[in-house]
């Protein structure tokens, strides 16, 4: 790590906070006023006290909404802070990511229940009504997306859920939608010599493709751990788990999944651990495999007792170097195997 990246590790975050006082009419100005905070992405830390992270897109909104609240006859006032005791910075940015992951969640239930429908579908009117849900879809994914500061985990599956849904609606598989249209395994030799780019905060499907990556494509690969919005590829680059990566979530697929076939690496005991991921990155149950559960805790403690990517993706292959290797003695151990 560079000496600008370690001095930035150890700053702390720095936060606007909007404190208010609302009279008591008239009624509607209550839900008023909150709505607008959960428009802008604000999070309460605090009764009235609510936080974003301070920028001048931030003090901009908070300005507006301050005047507001003055007009209508309350009170607010904005600081700008840095918190040196109690809650934590970690705690404020799991408060934003979980807020965001319900939104992407209700988006996720909306999209399969959509999913199900244009199954069913029949004749151009139902088709037409199909493509009108998910342009709602995609445009509520747009105003959730522009309020997750911290790039929630969620964000990655609903946008590959409703990939999935366009490209069904459009007659074309999941797949054909991809940077690679013929949607075959583009080979090992062809992934060699990359830059391999993905979020900052990386969890369990993007420390699994960075392992993915450095045992079995290119054990020399570098990474790159990024903002999750603004960030323009280099030349020579690949994305993955990101929104508009080369690998990342397609349909129900997590970004392991996709890019293992990508690959074209056939082996069970691969397989076995894109169940895993699966499981715990989608939250669906998919695989029903039942190590996803300690695999989530061992992942979950790695990235509570560390905010370095590096790191997390250093300790997170040995855990997956050992389940490899158990998949490999049992001679993979896929759900299909096992039927």
């Amino acid at each position: 790590m560079s000496d600008l990246e370690t001095r930035a590790a150890v700053i702390p975050d720095r936060w606007l906070l909007l404190i208010h006082q609302l009279p008591a009419k008239p009624a509607y100005l209550r839900v008023k006023i909150w709505r607008r905070l959960q428009a802008l992405g604000a999070v309460a830390i605090k009764n009235s006290v609510y936080a974003l992270p301070a920028s001048e897109q931030s003090q901009e909104d908070y300005d507006w909404l301050l005047k507001e609240i003055v007009e209508a006859g309350g009170e607010a006032v904005i600081w700008e802070a840095r918190l040196v005791d109690g809650l934590t910075d970690g705690e404020i940015r799991a408060l934003f990511n979980a807020a965001r992951d319900a939104d992407y969640a209700e988006i996720d239930a909306q999209a399969r229940a959509l999913e199900a429908r244009i199954a069913g579908a029949v004749g151009d009117e139902a088709r037409a009504e199909a493509k009108a849900q998910l342009r709602r879809l995609k445009a509520r994914l747009a105003e959730v997306v522009a309020i997750d500061h911290f790039g929630a985990d969620g964000r990655e599956v609903a946008a590959g859920l409703l990939a999935g849904l366009e490209a069904a609606l459009a007659e074309e598989t999941a797949a054909a939608a991809s940077l690679w249209p013929d949607a075959e395994p583009v080979g090992i030799a062809a992934l060699k010599n990359r830059v391999w780019v993905t979020r900052q905060g990386v969890h369990v499907d993007r420390i699994a493709c960075a392992w993915l990556v450095r045992r079995f494509i290119d054990d020399g690969a570098a990474f790159k751990f990024v903002p999750s919005r603004g960030y323009v590829p280099g030349l020579g680059e690949l994305r993955f788990d990101m929104f508009d990566a080369e690998f990342t979530h397609e349909g129900d697929r997590c970004s392991f999944e996709v890019l293992l076939e990508r690959a074209g690496l056939d082996d069970p005991a691969l397989a076995a651990i894109a169940e895993i991921v699966h499981d715990i990155d989608l939250k669906d149950g998919k695989f029903a495999r039942e190590e996803a559960g300690g695999i989530k805790m061992l992942i979950a403690g790695i990235c509570a007792d560390t905010r370095d990517d590096d790191e997390r993706v250093t300790r997170g292959m040995t855990i997956f170097d050992d389940l490899y290797a158990v998949f490999r003695r049992k001679r993979g151990g896929t759900r299909a195997d096992r039927r």
